[in-house]
């Protein structure tokens, strides 16, 4: 059969034409949502009369044998036929003849595209609400269990101050809920349907936009015909989202890397999640960690690429906007790889609280205590923090930590020093003493962590409102 764009062309199309502008090769992706649309469509052109119901019938069976075919495996997609929606028509013509040409009724490839693209993502955006809330799951498990487990706080990688591992893992599940948020916030701009915009400027047939929008659960219909065909907004803020994930993602993933080596061995990765070497048995390399943070580029790249092929297209459609799906495609596999592995690997991932412990004693992290302590008992804080700099620097001299020292020893620096400091610098007393709302002290984690918990059920109250909606 002839291309079913062809009446105008005296002459076929260069091989190399077909094959370097076709987009079956990665478009094939959005075959379920294409059928989807179009069945839609078709029943809207049946309810407002532009077609017969004996024909809207046997293209709505079409399209279902089609989709059948589909899953199957029994569709050879052809570079030939240029993309996924003339491939489809193509096979639905194959199966039920001329009439499933009037499918194409009322509608362009134009509206018909983006009209996919708006379904793939608002699933997937969905699907990756739900990965991340089974992330946070895992953190704030983690954290649950580390209530009491005092850990060194660092700036600049150096030991700052005491603060408990769980107040740790849950800034990164403070991180992940604003990545929810931007997700289900960004659904409200995915939830518009373009169909119905065609080419550019609307159709002459006399359609039913709302009745499409109604039967595919979207929220809204666009409002412009042009803005319908050339939006890709959506998607821009999709990548921009997910590149925010990723950072976080890698992040985590460099602490993890970090914590799991020997010179930190604060924690230890499940074998499960980890890999040997080909030549040293007695690795333990945490890959997963390092190819998550390693994947984050090529996610920015996707953000980046498709910024620079919007800043200079006029309005309505062009080609240039069929480099919207690829790197969008390959955003939702990495994501959704990286979010699969992360929440058991968090889950099953062992802590070495002796050892944090350790640390915590042999270092001068508590420092910044001494001088509030200081300040308390009427010294300027300027000139108690060059008092305590100079205790550390005497504990250095004398290979000591500041619980090492005695009295005497501190009194040589200030005569505000009293037995009292001793209590003052244990890690626990430290630790609490951050009693203020987001601070490090157990009450205040334990309340976060309670907070934490009721937007993870807001969360899955969501996610059960809109998995149906977006299957």
């Amino acid at each position: 059969m002839s291309k079913l764009w062809g009446g105008r062309f005296t002459k076929k199309t260069d091989q190399l034409v077909e094959e370097y502008t076709a987009s079956i090769l990665f478009d094939k992706e959005l075959a379920e949502e294409d059928i989807q649309g179009s069945l839609a469509h078709v029943t809207m052109l049946g309810k407002c009369g532009i077609l017969p119901a004996e024909d809207v019938e046997k293209i709505q069976d079409g399209l279902h044998q089609v989709a059948q075919m589909i899953r199957r495996g029994e569709v050879e997609f052809s570079v030939s036929d240029e993309d996924i929606h003339m491939n489809i028509e193509k096979t639905l013509i194959d199966q039920i003849g001329p009439v499933g040409g009037k499918l194409h009724t009322g509608r362009s490839r134009n509206d018909q595209v983006a009209t996919d693209m708006h379904l793939y993502l608002r699933k997937r955006v969905v699907e990756l609400v739900g990965m991340l809330v089974k992330l946070q799951e895992a953190l704030i498990g983690q954290a649950k269990a580390n209530l009491h487990t005092i850990v060194p706080g660092y700036t600049h990688l150096q030991r700052a101050q005491p603060i408990l591992f769980a107040h740790h893992l849950m800034a990164y599940v403070s991180m992940f809920g604003r990545d929810i948020e931007r997700l289900r916030d960004s659904y409200k701009r995915v939830d518009m349907l373009p169909l119905g915009a065609g080419a550019l400027a609307g159709t002459t047939f006399p359609i039913d936009r709302h009745f499409v929008a109604e039967q595919l659960g979207f929220g809204r219909v666009y409002e412009n015909s042009l803005d319908a065909v050339s939006d890709r907004d959506f998607i821009v803020e999709f990548l921009a989202n997910a590149s925010l994930i990723m950072t976080h993602l890698s992040r985590l993933c460099e602490e993890i890397v970090l914590w799991s080596s020997t010179e930190f061995q604060f924690v230890e990765l499940d074998d499960a999640f980890t890999t040997g070497s080909s030549i040293m048995p007695q690795k333990k390399n945490p890959d997963v960690a390092e190819l998550v943070r390693g994947k984050t580029g090529r996610v920015y790249g996707n953000l980046v690429g498709m910024l620079t092929v919007l800043k200079a297209l006029p309005l309505a459609y062009n080609k240039d906007m069929q480099e919207d799906k690829e790197g969008m495609f390959d955003t939702v596999r990495t994501l959704q790889g990286a979010l699969q592995l992360f929440a058991p690997m968090i889950a099953t991932m062992k802590v070495n609280r002796d050892r944090m412990r350790q640390a915590v004693n042999q270092d001068f992290s508590n420092a910044t205590d001494i001088a509030d302590y200081l300040a308390s008992k009427g010294m300027p804080f300027r000139q108690a923090h060059e008092v305590i700099g100079k205790t550390v620097l005497y504990c250095i001299q004398q290979q000591k930590y500041l619980l090492d020292l005695t009295l005497p020893e501190f009194l040589q620096f200030s005569d505000l020093f009293d037995e009292n400091i001793y209590e003052v610098l244990q890690p626990e007393r430290v630790v609490d003493a951050r009693n203020v709302y987001g601070g490090t002290a157990t009450t205040q984690v334990s309340d976060a962590i309670g907070r934490a918990e009721e937007a993870l059920a807001e969360n899955a109250a969501w996610l059960e409102q809109y998995l149906e909606k977006s299957k």
